[in-house]
């Protein structure tokens, strides 16, 4: 998630997620859509836009919508029959695991074959936050998780993509090993409290919870000090460019 998780998208999701995300790959079909510009000079504006729109539909953008669709499904079969029945959580647990699959594969494959879009990066750290948040949102209205780590989370993950939105200006935040390790624990437990556990693996799933909200927390502090640190090093960065110039 990311960051929750760094997505990336650069979201994150994170990445492609927001800012989580790899370098666009776009020079590629731009050089495609160039050469048919220059070899069809009054048709060659109509021929690259069709070049850059059929590059959105590719696998990785695919994966993308499809975790897309899957939240308002997977929101009806969390809550369908009061939100208590073992079977319907189930089938919501399915769809829940479906996503966070989907999450580590979109990414994955858009930066290995190129295939990062403007589309993308927007998408995904979206369809990230929001399989996350509803999931969230929708155990704690059940009474199953208590608000302040719903809180505690989704404020952790919109404030960190606000903060590096703010700080894009002067370069982009990576993803950290940190940063994953605390999107999987929060996608286990996340999924393990969709399921309808008791004995010992009710009790198991609040630790991992417990581990994900410490994870949440450090791994948003160290991302507001590398923003600090981004924004002085890039501050200075310009200083010394304009002194150059004037000297």
């Amino acid at each position: 998630m990311t960051g929750v998780p760094a997505s990336a998208s650069g979201s994150s999701s994170g990445a492609r997620s927001a800012p989580d995300q790899a370098a666009d790959g776009a020079p590629e079909v731009s050089g495609s859509a160039a050469a048919l510009e220059a070899r069809h000079p009054r048709g060659g504006k109509l021929a690259a836009a069709a070049v850059n729109q059929a590059s959105v539909w590719n696998v990785a953008n695919l994966l993308t919508m499809l975790r897309l669709v899957l939240v308002p499904g997977f929101v009806a079969l969390l809550l369908a029959d009061g939100g208590y029945d073992p079977a319907w959580r189930a089938f919501a647990w399915a769809a829940f695991a479906v996503a966070m699959i989907t999450d580590l594969f979109d990414g994955h494959l858009a930066r290995t074959y190129n295939l990062v879009t403007d589309f993308g990066k927007i998408a995904d750290p979206i369809a990230d936050k929001a399989i996350m948040g509803a999931a969230l949102i929708c155990l704690s209205s059940l009474g199953d998780l208590p608000w302040w780590v719903t809180v505690v989370i989704l404020g952790r993950e919109l404030g960190i993509t606000l903060l590096r939105f703010v700080v894009i200006r002067y370069g982009v935040i990576p993803a950290s090993r940190g940063g994953k390790l605390k999107t999987l624990t929060q996608g286990v437990a996340v999924g393990m409290y969709v399921l309808a556990l008791t004995g010992w693996l009710a009790t198991l799933r609040w630790w991992v919870m417990a581990a994900a909200v410490v994870l949440t927390v450090v791994t948003g502090l160290d991302y507001v000090r590398q923003a600090m640190v981004l924004r002085r090093r890039g501050i200075a960065e310009r200083a010394a460019a304009l002194e150059e110039r004037e000297a």
